[in-house]
Formats: structure tokens, C-alpha cells, sequence
């Protein structure tokens, strides 16, 4: 049933203030082609009662990928999977925290502002950055918006991108700065080491001149390798580039450097495996980090600060919004919307549970069981490493016979998906598996993982 509450004379009045002599005038700009005349192409409408049993009918083809229904799942490619205590549901949920939306009036939002505000305080210390916004929508989004504002700190266009980035990151980038000055040509991939899987500083060195904005690096990289990030920021500054360092498996940094000690101008990723099990590509937890203080006003997002009210109690406030529907209009840096609230209190009540220590100890035990698994695929006759250099918890395996896609779907037919097949970002590594291996792996699954490979190759 369409909903429409006008009148006949309702319609009439607004068209005689208008100016427009019909309903029909209004869209003469639409050319005639694109115009809808006639029913959409769509099954007919349901009842509430149907439409639930429609729903639940769909919902009962989901297969969960768990040890309980016998089937497990490997694959990462930027989203992991970790455990998720059941205390991050329940304290998620308070009151205090559950309802607010946009913290627009503080003095109604105070839950909502001091739970933004200790994510902002956490993932600076994570990275190692002086400020943190309130959170993005993604790790690509986080990424594209990071290239954005290395163009306004520098005023050039040109940006370096490592082939080893997320290529859904570089695709998102390209997206942003397509009707931007230089176009999506004004960003070049500078090609990995084939034999470490890192990105390639010969390379680097040979593109950078002083036309670059930024140089933008991701570490574990797409393949899971560890970048030296050192050299990577010491090349970018000498022609007065930015660095961004892109993260999407921060648990890693409880066992490297963060970011800003080793260079990194801006620090982006995507935190969803600490706060959430994947699910159907969303949402997302984008983070944004700076390390110089005097380019927040150059920050997408908003930022919440901490404040004394009239009585010297304290409190919180939406210290800073750069979004054009606010009062920056023009001037804004940033048309993200909002940020991911929820996502962001629950990974800053995961991190808080965890505690220093508790965040080491986990990401200790996910590289012991990913050593443990590389191992025990590259024993396998015909599979072997493809890249040499140090990861994290993910790593790409060559297999036999060149196909890596048809080996994923013939293992993931009898209950394990053992990654994803590279051959759909890089037709150059067709043969290649990337591998993800977490916390929530038990040694009897990653054997099954080995033997399930096996049997697919054969």
C-alpha cells in the first residue's frame, strides 16, 4: 500500500507557491528514459506474518562457520575473527551507553562522550599518536580520508600507495580523490619485494620527489607481512611527504612498535575484530590517529574533550566537528556523518578487560599458532610459503596445480574454508592462499586445516 498523506489540495497549494503547473513538471529535468512509468519489477507485498516466515525460511540457510556445526573458517583479508567475552554484551548494553545516537547536547550524553573519549585515549596509546578522532565508518574509509587530509597538510596531490595495501583500501582511495585535483592517476603503486612480501624501498625511493603528499603503507600488510616502517618514513619525510601507516590486525601492536615511534604522520585501520564477530561485511570500526597536534583541524570526524562544568566537576564535551552540516559548511574537511559508536564502546570495553598484559599474552598466542600453522601447511609436499618476510597472524601459501581458488572451494564443500584465494586481487598470485589464524584456532583445527588442503590438492 503506498503511503502518501497529501491531499489533492495540499498538492495543489504547494505547486501554485512553487510556480510548477503539475507533479509531472517537477521532474522534467530527468530525461525521458530514465523516468519510471510503471509498476517496479518486485514480488508482490507480504503480510507482517508472511514477511516473518520469509525472513526466518532465509535465516535458516545460514550456515555459522563453527566447531559446533563441524565447519570452520580461515579466512581473513582484513576482518578476523577473535573471542569476544560475553562481559562486552552485557556492559555494552547499560543504559547510560545503549541510547544516545550523536552526542549533540553534552549534558544528555555524558555516557556516550566519556566512552569516546577513553576510545580516543586508548587508541592513542595503541598507536603511539598524540590524537585520536571519535572513530570512522571502516578501515577504507579511514584510509581514503587519510590520503584527503595529507593533501591539505602538504597542498600537493600526488600520493604513493604500496601494493601490499589492502587493494579494497586502494580502491576506496581511488574512489575519493576521482573528481579531485590529478584524478585517481594522481595515485601510484609502488611495487612489493617479491621475495619478502614487503613493500619494495628501492622502489619507493626512485618514485618519491617533491611532488608527493603522502606514502601510505600498510603493516601486517595484506599478506600479513611485517613492514619496516622505519626507513619507509625516513624516505617520505626527506621530500617532505606524510606517512600513513594503515592497520587492520591491531593486536599485533602488542608486540611491535606503534606506529608513531617508528614515523607514521597519520595512523588508520580497522579494529572490528576486537569488537565484533564478522558479519556480512559490517559495521565496520575505523580508527584515525594524528601525531602532530597542530594538523587536528586538517582531522576528519569529531573529537571529544574533557572539561570542568561551573561547579569544577567533570565533565565532557564535543570538543571539535569538521563535518560540512555543521557550522564549518565549506570549510569542512570531512562529510562522515558519524562515528560507530557502539563498535567503539565495545572495543574500548574489550581492551579494558584485557588490560596491558591480557592484550600482550592474546597476541602472543595468535602469532604462536599461526608459526604453528605455517609450518604445518608448508610440510605439506607441493605447498610452500610465498613470501619470506615476518608476519603476524596471516600468511599466503602457494599451492599445487595453480589454482588456489579451486582448492578454497573444494575445502570449504566439506566444512573448512582454509582463506581466500589471492588470484581474485592479484591474477598474478592465482596460485596463492592467504591464511588467517587466530586465538580462536585450536591445534585440532589447524591439523584439519593441513589435511583438508591436502586432500583438495590432490
Amino acid at each position: 500500500m503506498r503511503y502518501i498523506p497529501h491531499t489533492a489540495e495540499d498538492i495543489q497549494r504547494m505547486l501554485a507557491a512553487t510556480g510548477v503547473a503539475s507533479v509531472d513538471a517537477l521532474f522534467a529535468a530527468i530525461p525521458e528514459p530514465c523516468r519510471l512509468r510503471g509498476p517496479l519489477d518486485v514480488p508482490p507485498p507480504l503480510s507482517e506474518s508472511e514477511l516473518l516466515d520469509h525472513l526466518r525460511t532465509l535465516g535458516a540457510l545460514n550456515r555459522p562457520q563453527s566447531r559446533a556445526t563441524g565447519d570452520l573458517c580461515f579466512a581473513g583479508a582484513g576482518i578476523y575473527r577473535h573471542f569476544i567475552p560475553t562481559a562486552v554484551d552485557a556492559l555494552a548494553a547499560r543504559s547510560e551507553f545503549y541510547t544516545a545516537y550523536t552526542p549533540y547536547q553534552p549534558e544528555l550524553s555524558q555516557g556516550t562522550l566519556l566512552a569516546i573519549f577513553e576510545f580516543q585515549t586508548l587508541v592513542c596509546e595503541l598507536l603511539g599518536m598524540e590524537v585520536a578522532n571519535a572513530s570512522m565508518y571502516d578501515g577504507a574509509s579511514a584510509t581514503a580520508e587519510a590520503v584527503l587530509m595529507a593533501r591539505r597538510l602538504t597542498g600537493r596531490t600526488r600520493t604513493l600507495l604500496a601494493r601490499s595495501l589492502h587493494p579494497e583500501y586502494a580502491h576506496t582511495c581511488r574512489t575519493y580523490v576521482g573528481g579531485m585535483e590529478g584524478g585517481a592517476e594522481a595515485l601510484s603503486s609502488v611495487p612489493l619485494d617479491p621475495t619478502t612480501g614487503g613493500l619494495d624501498l628501492v622502489a619507493l625511493r626512485a618514485a618519491l620527489d617533491e611532488s608527493v603528499a603522502a606514502v601510505v603503507v600498510q603493516s601486517p600488510n595484506f599478506f600479513g607481512v611485517l613492514e619496516d616502517l622505519e626507513p619507509v618514513a625516513q624516505a617520505a619525510h626527506s621530500v617532505g611527504a606524510q606517512l600513513v601507516v594503515v592497520c587492520c590486525e591491531p593486536l599485533a601492536l602488542g608486540l611491535l612498535r606503534p606506529p608513531g615511534a617508528v614515523g607514521a604522520d597519520i595512523a588508520v585501520g580497522e579494529a572490528l575484530g576486537l569488537c565484533s564477530p564478522p558479519n556480512l561485511g559490517g559495521p565496520g570500526l575505523g580508527f584515525f590517529a594524528v601525531k602532530d597536534k597542530k594538523a587536528v583541524r586538517s582531522m576528519p570526524g569529531r573529537l571529544v574533550g574533557e572539561t570542568v562544568d561551573g561547579e569544577g566537576r567533570r565533565g565532557y564535551v564535543l570538543t571539535l566537528s569538521t563535518r560540512e552540516q555543521h557550522i564549518r559548511r565549506e570549510k569542512a574537511t570531512s562529510n562522515i556523518c558519524t562515528n560507530h559508536g557502539l563498535m567503539a564502546l565495545r572495543f574500548s570495553i574489550h581492551l579494558s578487560l584485557l588490560g596491558k598484559t591480557g592484550f600482550v599474552e592474546l597476541a602472543r598466542q595468535n602469532l604462536a599458532r599461526a608459526s604453528f600453522a605455517r609450518q604445518a601447511i608448508s610440510a605439506i609436499p607441493g605447498f610452500s610459503p610465498r613470501f619470506q618476510g615476518p608476519g603476524f597472524n596471516e600468511f599466503a601459501v602457494r599451492v599445487p596445480g595453480g589454482d588456489a581458488g579451486a582448492i578454497v572451494e573444494r575445502a570449504a564443500a566439506v566444512g573448512v574454508v582454509p582463506g581466500v584465494a589471492l588470484g581474485r586481487f592479484f591474477p598474478e598470485y592465482r596460485d596463492t592462499v592467504l591464511i588467517a589464524v587466530t586465538e580462536t584456532h585450536r591445534r585440532e583445527d589447524i591439523t584439519r586445516l593441513a589435511e583438508s588442503l591436502k586432500r583438495s590438492a590432490a
